[in-house]
């Protein structure tokens, strides 16, 4: 498989940036589904020990990727305990 792409970037070298951008394009989803799949609190990997991971999260515990005017370390928590 990398023997013919590499033979089809030396035939036609206008194809390199689509391989580069692809691959990129490819990598960068198996990061992000490998992100989500890890540290996501949604995803219970160890039902036995933690079954409700999402229950020891705090307020200050951010688990967005990206949160653009909330400020974590600084929020109180609002509701009783479980």
């Amino acid at each position: 498989m990398l023997r013919q792409i590499l033979s089809q970037a030396k035939k036609h070298p206008s194809l390199i940036p689509l391989f580069v951008f692809i691959g990129a394009g490819g990598t960068r989803a198996a990061l992000y589904v490998m992100r989500l799949a890890l540290f996501n609190p949604d995803v219970s990997w160890d039902k036995k020990n933690n079954p409700e991971p999402w229950n020891k999260l705090g307020p200050n515990d951010q688990y967005k990727f990206y949160s653009v005017n909330v400020d974590y370390s600084k929020l109180k928590k609002e509701g009783p305990d479980f």
